[in-house]
This record gives C-alpha cells, structure tokens and sequence, in this order.
C-alpha cells in the first residue's frame, strides 16, 4: 500500500491552511508567476524558470526577516502565496504580500480567511506592532481586500510604478492591532469581516 506523506500545516483557517513550501510546489509556483494575468499584480516583470524559482526555494527561512507560506484549501489544492516581509524587530513594523495564483479561486474569500489568519499570527504571536502593504491602483481586488481586513490608506507614491505600458500610483497602507482586533473578534465568531 501507497504511503501518502502528510503536508505540513503551520497555520489553519476557516477556509484555508497557510503552510511552508515543499520542493515539489516548484513547478506551481513557476506557472503562477510567468501567468501573464497573475504577474500583472506583482513585482515580477521577466519571465522566471523552475531554477530561478528553486533557487528562490533554496532561500527560504534563511532570514528572520522574512516568512513566506504557502495558501492550501481544506481540499489540499494549493492556492497562492502569502508572505510577511521585511520584518523590523525593533521597531516591530512589517510589510505583508499575498498572491491567488489559481485564477479560479479569485474573489471567493479565500485571501480573506489567509490574511485575516496571518494577522493573527502577526500581532497575536510575533507581537509586532504595525503592517504595511501596498497596492498599484489598478488592483481594486487587491485594494478591496486589504480595506476589507482594517488596513487603512496613508499614502500615495504618485507614478511610482510601471505597468500596462503607463506609470501608476502607489497606494500605500497600514493597520495597527487595536484597529484590526474588532474585526478579527467578529471574524472569529461569524467568519465574516464587515
């Protein structure tokens, strides 16, 4: 009989469970990124080989200041990625990224339940103080989502991005515990954020 190897799990939510990458995720994780519909809503603009992304891989938990998971339904269907970066011990400030690299599960809540439980393990278990993300205008999915988990806008980066053959603003946020923890109590109970 077949031994079926169990994935890790490090954290669960209500829809998704975020856990750390495994080698064979790779060729996933290439096809995601070099899909011309998802690339358009990260940094990544040249085309990426499994080696690159392995290479990426090999790097993983090799600083403290970085945590990328990956997103799994309750299914086991890896979905996307979600990662809290740039950490500052000190000034207990980070900078959070999330990618839904399977264009189907898009708008369905799935990122919703990823970043509300990543929120959690931020200022719940690694006790930092503040998160930031941003978003390029253009990505109202993204920017729904972010306002939708607390995050509140605190600026603009005018033209600060390249994309779609124009220049395109930045829009910078940030969320504080005591602004996020009203949200993550209804969260909890009724496994809804507004």
């Amino acid at each position: 009989m077949a031994e079926t190897i169990q994935k890790p799990v490090f954290l669960i939510g209500r829809r998704v469970n975020l856990r750390p990458f495994l080698r064979t995720d790779i060729p996933t994780l290439t096809r995601w990124i070099n899909d011309p519909e998802v690339r358009e809503f990260v940094a990544s603009t040249l085309p990426q080989t499994e080696k690159q992304e392995e290479e990426w891989f090999n790097k993983l938990g090799a600083s403290d200041k970085d945590i990328v998971l990956g997103i799994e339904t309750k299914e086991g269907v890896l979905i996307g990625s979600m990662g809290i970066h740039k950490i500052n011990w000190r000034d207990r400030i980070c900078t959070t990224g999330a990618l839904i690299g399977e264009k189907e599960y898009w708008g369905k809540g799935y990122g919703t339940d990823a970043k509300m439980v990543l929120l959690d393990y931020i200022f719940n278990v690694l006790n930092l103080h503040k998160v930031c993300s941003s978003v390029v205008a253009y990505n109202k999915r993204s920017l729904h989502y972010s306002l939708h988990c607390g995050y509140r806008v605190e600026g603009r980066r005018r033209k600060h991005m390249f994309k779609r053959g124009r220049y395109w603003t930045l829009v910078e946020l940030g969320l504080f515990k005591e602004e996020w923890l009203p949200i993550w109590k209804k969260y909890k109970k009724t496994g809804k954020v507004k």
